[in-house]
């Protein structure tokens, strides 16, 4: 039997504890998680995350990420500089597998995250 999973208040959702940035460019910028669920074969994992003001780099070189923002709002910017995007909430912004770049977070943001991890051949 499948069990089928459903998380409600995704906002109200309780994070582990707010430790440094590891990728920030900003001094003091913050990010705490919760992982709701993750694949039997490990290569999905979905969660709720939040980020404090600031300016960090991303890589999604390995696994892609859907972002579903529910509060805040932050800039997203190709590496090579082109292709900024501004999001908030409602917004749903997707890095495909290989993408990396820059975020900018305006205000403190809260997203639902799906990591996807296509299988190394």
């Amino acid at each position: 039997m499948i069990d089928l999973l459903t998380f409600a208040n995704l906002a109200a959702q309780p994070l582990g504890a707010f430790a440094p940035k590891p990728t920030t460019l900003t001094e003091g910028q913050e990010e705490a998680s919760s992982l709701l669920w993750t694949s039997a074969d490990g290569h999905t994992k979905i969660g709720v995350w939040e980020c404090t003001p600031g300016h960090f780099t991303a890589d999604r070189t390995k696994a892609g990420e859907y972002c579903h923002i529910l509060s805040g709002r932050a800039s997203v910017t190709n590496a090579d500089g082109s292709g900024t995007r501004e999001i908030g909430p409602g917004d749903l912004l997707v890095l495909p597998q290989g993408w990396t770049g820059e975020w900018v977070i305006h205000e403190h943001m809260r997203k639902l995250f799906v990591i996807d991890a296509a299988p190394e051949s």
